[in-house]
């Protein structure tokens, strides 16, 4: 039996109804406001380096792989200040970057809002100031979680830290300190807060007591916590709303784990790979969650339909049953999270591969192409205008065309000490790029 005739035909019409993003005027959180990376505007730039279709570019205090979000014409962004002296930033997929010795000197977490058409820095908080509790990898920072705002206040997440939150202004009304907790092999967080309805979700998996907690966003009191049997990993929750109800979509190394909006379990699904990183995402009534630590031999891809209860994981070899639509093995990305985009889900491979896959069926549409001199990939990839953008660790951006074709069209450089593991913003006519050293707004020369 064909997988497609799993799917109904309502929601092959749902699917083929559904537009992609307009221009966005906000970019509220890690992707955007739904989650997908995906934005349209004919005045969007699909060509750029250090000097070509850059409106502005500014430099940002120490370091941070959170990405930047954006409200009317403030960006915010998180950094890390080092007042020693700041480790060189690693690039490439290796082993051993576990740091085993606390860094001994102090560091500022800080919250900084630029402005979104000059470039300048309107204001800078510093939420803490001391020596780490915990280390990091040596590709982690400490500032890795993307902020998340409603357009009325800032929220701020820095794992092992707290959160905090800020007027838009950089006014602080609020801040909850978090406990640190020991994360596999002293990696440190990375994982973003999710703001629905009034309440922020902060998932926290490490190796001592892992937890799901919202909070009140106005307040910060502490609606519910829930303990999580799970493991360190690092992927950021995802708000599905789809025709049944609205969950809390939350990825994990034992399962995919599905909670109501009170911290209840709804349902799990377990054959993930032992890192657990991408951000879910829906379209529709279709969920897609991947998993894919780059040694597993499970790389899954799972699209998965709304209303189940209970376990629902595969049996066997099976990759399909009730709820669970298809299941692609080994298609799943590992730091990167996935990109649909049109019919298909594109997957981007940190060690420099690209692939394709049919969103209703999981059937390969064509397979892992190399992208040339691609090197190694952190941030997850882009697309707008029927085109794809994989910015690469050494600050170079891949422009792939969107379809059924692998074509590289072109590549956009930065300058050589640009390192770029942080996933860009769009907004408007704008994309933000944030490096190692600054953040770039793109836009094309009027």
């Amino acid at each position: 039996m064909k997988i497609r005739s799993l799917v109904p035909c309502t929601l092959l019409l749902a699917f083929s109804l559904i537009a992609q993003a307009g221009a966005q005027e906000n970019w509220p959180q890690f992707r955007g406001a739904e989650s997908l990376g995906v934005a349209e505007g004919s005045n969007l730039p699909d060509k750029w380096s250090a000097t070509e279709n850059v409106a502005w570019k500014t430099d940002i205090r120490g370091r941070g792989w959170s990405s930047p979000i954006v409200w009317g014409d403030k960006i915010f962004v998180t950094s890390v200040v080092n007042l020693g002296e700041e480790p060189e930033a690693k690039k490439g997929l290796y082993f051993g970057g576990e740091q085993k010795e606390l860094p001994t000197a102090e560091h500022e977490w800080n919250v900084v809002c630029v402005d979104l058409n000059e470039g300048k820095v309107l204001w800078e908080k510093t939420v803490h100031k001391g020596v780490p509790a915990t280390t990091i990898h040596v590709k982690n920072s400490y500032a890795s979680e993307t902020p998340v705002t409603d357009g009325e206040r800032v929220y701020a997440y820095f794992g092992n830290v707290g959160v905090f939150c800020f007027d838009l202004n950089g006014n602080q009304l609020w801040e909850k300190r978090v406990e640190p907790h020991k994360t596999r092999y002293g990696w440190g967080t990375a994982a973003s807060p999710t703001l629905y309805d009034g309440r922020l979700y902060i998932v926290n998996d490490n190796d001592e007591q892992s937890y799901l907690m919202a909070l009140d966003a106005k307040t910060g009191e502490q609606i519910f916590r829930v303990e999580r049997d799970e493991k360190s990993n690092w992927a950021t929750p995802y708000v599905w709303k789809n025709s049944q109800r609205t969950e809390l979509i939350v990825p994990g190394t034992g399962k995919i784990r599905s909670y109501d909006l009170e911290g209840r379990l709804l349902w799990e699904l377990g054959g993930m790979s032992s890192i657990t990183i991408a951000l879910p995402y829906s379209r529709g009534d279709i969920l897609y969650v991947s998993s894919g630590y780059v040694l597993d031999k499970q790389k899954p891809i799972y699209a998965i339909r709304p209303g189940a209860s209970g376990d629902i994981s595969l049996e066997g070899d099976a990759t399909t049953n009730d709820y669970v639509v298809w299941t692609q093995k080994m298609g799943g990305p590992y730091n990167p999270s996935s990109l649909l985009y049109g019919d298909n889900i594109y997957v981007l491979y940190d060690q420099g591969f690209f692939a394709a896959f049919d969103a209703l069926t999981g059937s390969e549409v064509y397979p892992k192409k190399r992208i040339p001199d691609g090197k190694a990939f952190t941030a997850s990839p882009w697309a707008y205008n029927d085109k794809i953008f994989c910015l690469n660790e050494d600050g170079i951006t891949f422009v792939i065309a969107a379809g059924n074709e692998f074509e590289i069209l072109h590549t956009n450089p930065l300058a050589d000490d640009d390192m770029g593991m942080a996933t860009p913003a769009i907004v408007g006519d704008k994309l933000l790029i944030r490096t190692s050293k600054r953040l770039y707004c793109i836009a094309k020369k009027k």
